[in-house]
């Protein structure tokens, strides 16, 4: 995730015609709203960052008056700073953060959801998208602190969680038989520079994520997946509601943003 820049702040101070298309317009329509607190000095992401930000919840505060946080400078215990910032509750740590995101009022949220899972949108397809602008792979991924160690991944719960986790993704999966595509949720461990631990089978039966890699592993062969950080919130969104199987997840998106099938990467 890059920093929120001037363009970005001055077009969220325009009013909004729908939701924010990229989560650098959400950042913007947040700080320009008072939503989003800046904390510039330099946190720990391993000990400090999500305490900091969960305070809020355990500290007696108001709904209302809960922020979303930008870390623009961020470290680890070893001392390595970062380039990239880490956002923690721009999504939904209240009801006029998820608003922003909806880019309508909370009190439509509701009928707004009925109505798009009613009325799915076809997906658009891109054939250069700009999230796939720099690309990693191969021996490169392996290098010591390259790959996924560039990522400012923070410790949820310092002391007890086992690893850095990556907890607001947007896992993509496609069934092998149908060729539908699946979106969810999963929490990501960071095991390796070129490796994740994803764990897709919590609840019973397991997500779908988890039937999808059932059927390439009867089929002997890995499962191509897409793992999503920092996309618009309504596409975020999405991959936590529940939908028939056989409905293809991209079908049930809230707001005409372009996306990409997922593309196997070494």
């Amino acid at each position: 995730m890059l920093d929120v820049g001037a363009d970005a702040r001055r077009s969220a101070r325009t009013p909004a015609a729908g939701p924010p298309l990229d989560f650098q317009s959400h950042l913007a329509a947040l700080e320009a709203q008072d939503l989003l607190v800046r904390v510039d000095r330099p946190i720990n992401k391993d000990t400090e960052l999500h305490p900091l930000v969960r305070w809020q919840f355990q500290g007696g505060l108001k709904e209302e008056q809960r922020r979303a946080f930008l870390f623009t400078n961020v470290i680890d215990s070893a001392g390595r700073r970062y380039d990239i910032p880490v956002a923690v509750g721009a999504l939904a740590a209240s009801p006029r953060i998820y608003a922003v995101g909806m880019g309508r009022p909370v009190e439509e949220i509701e009928a707004a959801w009925v109505r798009a899972i009613a009325n799915p949108i076809p997906p658009v397809l891109v054939g250069a998208p700009s999230c796939q602008a720099v690309v990693i792979k191969g021996e490169e991924l392996r290098l010591a602190g390259n790959g996924l160690a560039r990522l400012p991944v923070p410790i949820s719960t310092p002391g007890f969680d086992a690893a850095p986790y990556l907890t607001a993704t947007l896992c993509v999966t496609r069934d092998p038989d149908t060729g539908i595509q699946n979106v969810g949720t999963y929490r990501g461990a960071l095991k390796a520079t070129d490796r994740l631990g994803v764990r897709m089978s919590s609840r019973i039966g397991g997500a779908g994520g988890y039937l999808h890699w059932k059927k390439h592993n009867r089929r002997g062969e890995p499962m191509p997946c897409a793992i999503v950080v920092g996309c618009a919130p309504v596409a975020k969104w999405q991959s936590r509601a529940r939908s028939p199987a056989r409905r293809c997840a991209w079908r049930r998106r809230l707001a005409s943003t372009s996306m990409c099938p997922p593309t196997p990467r070494s």
